[in-house]
């Protein structure tokens, strides 16, 4: 128990606080590839089976994404869209979407 509180507060120290370099006009600019699944203000759309991603904590937003760069977490509609972004990209997104 108190290993997993140590991660979850390294986590929330390393990633909530937004201590990494991150752009959130430029995650502004690599989402309008986002929004014809995730809809403007990332409220999800069910008829793409896209969920709510707007508002979510950033370090959430970052580790999903590098999920299912990785394969670990697989989603067939999201790979071709994500495949060539970098860390730094997941991370301006991460910081921008975090702000819807």
């Amino acid at each position: 128990m108190k290993t997993l509180l140590a991660c979850l507060s390294l986590l929330t120290l390393t990633y909530g606080n937004g201590l990494w370099a991150q752009d959130s006009s430029r995650g502004k600019t690599l989402f309008k590839t986002c929004v014809q699944c995730h809809g403007n203000s990332g409220e999800g759309k069910i008829e793409k089976s896209a969920p709510r991603i707007g508002g979510q904590h950033d370090w959430y937003i970052y580790s999903t994404l590098n999920l299912f760069k990785s394969g670990t977490r697989k989603n067939p509609d999201m790979n071709p869209y994500i495949a060539n972004l970098t860390d730094q990209d997941f991370k301006d997104l991460a910081a921008y979407v975090s702000k819807l």
